[in-house]
């Protein structure tokens, strides 16, 4: 059987940094969802907009880092790279180890120990990566894979490796097509930074290459647990429940906010309780399922919308960066629904469904 799409970098070469001699390593990642969500907006309280929410969740292994490990993977083989490594607190990890499988590489990562989402966890392990968790966070784990990747003939694939940016810039790409010009908003999470840089990377060059008519104001939302940006200093014990963005000293710091103020948005940060509220609120009224970190962007708009800092009758995108079945304790925790426990019994189950 033949496909006709080839993954997101056959889609969008001439707009990479690719040439016929790259080996294109893909799991037919990109081409995910936008999907209009009439019903949150309205519980929002949007005043005449569209709200539209992109699904990268959707991707192969469950997260947007497919966009960029494509690429980066690919680049890496094109090298000769024989091993690539990386930090993460979940996804990224996945991502690596499944394209670092499907290219025959190995894949080293390094996680915090406690401090990453069992589904992620899982994902690691079936693809066979070296896994490394270290008694420390993100940020630490990060600076031993930077040194690792500079002493020894290991390719380094977290977003600071260019490649994984060029990858990821494609969801702007796809969000043009799907509208036919670029929204008004984005609201995205902010962990690493890496994605709302690739972001606006994405709708800048398409807005040159006069693709769109405008670039969309970029509204960037970290966790207050680990709002190093928003608090203009490094946070050396980061906390919060949305554990994707559990990111004390992003690396893509300055780059998140060139993206704010060239578009003249915004970077702000939700609470654990507003995160939670969304990831529910996103669930429940548009029947989408993502993890509590994705729901960073939708909480976001909830509070610029309170703060009145969404105008009316415009367009609005949202980043979904994760799939809900990576953290499915949260889900359990916090799931809308109770399970009711009761005998094999027609009268006893009529009784607990309430009729």
């Amino acid at each position: 059987m033949s496909y006709k799409y080839k993954g997101l970098i056959e889609e969008y070469k001439s707009y990479l940094p690719v040439s016929e001699k790259t080996p294109v390593v893909s799991l037919l990642e990109g081409k995910t969802p936008l999907i209009e969500a009439k019903n949150l907006a309205s519980k929002i309280g949007l005043k005449n907009c569209k709200l539209y929410l992109k699904y990268d969740g959707l991707n192969p292994t469950g997260s947007f880092k497919d966009r960029g490990m494509t690429m980066a993977v690919s680049k890496a083989v094109e090298d000769g790279a024989k091993a690539i490594i990386c930090a993460s607190t979940g996804n990224t990890s996945a991502s690596a180890a499944a394209y670092a499988a499907k290219s025959g590489l190995k894949c080293y990562v390094l996680i915090p120990d406690g401090y990453i989402a069992m589904g992620k966890l899982s994902q690691a392990m079936m693809y066979g990566a070296c896994i490394i968790a270290i008694d420390g966070n993100f940020d630490e784990a990060l600076e031993m894979v930077l040194d690792i990747s500079k002493n020894y003939p290991i390719k380094l694939v977290n977003s600071l490796n260019p490649y994984r940016i060029e990858g990821q810039k494609t969801a702007s790409f796809e969000i043009i097509e799907d509208l036919g010009d670029a929204p008004d908003y984005h609201f995205i999470p902010v962990g690493n930074a890496g994605n709302i840089t690739a972001y606006f990377k994405g709708f800048s060059e398409w807005y040159e290459l006069k693709k769109s008519t405008k670039i969309p104001k970029m509204m960037g939302y970290e966790a207050l647990g680990a709002a190093a940006i928003v608090k203009g200093e490094r946070i050396l014990k980061p906390e919060t429940i949305a554990t994707a963005i559990r990111i004390g000293n992003p690396a893509s710091w300055e780059k998140a906010e060139n993206a704010r103020d060239k578009s003249n948005g915004t970077i702000d940060c939700v609470t654990d309780d507003e995160i939670i509220n969304a990831y529910k609120m996103i669930a429940q009224n548009e029947g989408i399922f993502c993890e509590p970190s994705s729901a960073a962007s939708v909480a976001g708009l909830i509070k610029a919308n309170n703060m009145g800092l969404v105008q009316e009758n415009t367009i609005i995108t949202c980043t979904l960066t994760g799939n809900g079945l990576k953290d499915p304790d949260n889900a359990i925790k916090y799931g809308v629904s109770q399970v009711h426990k009761t005998k094999c019994d027609i009268n006893e189950i009529v009784k607990n469904m309430g009729i």
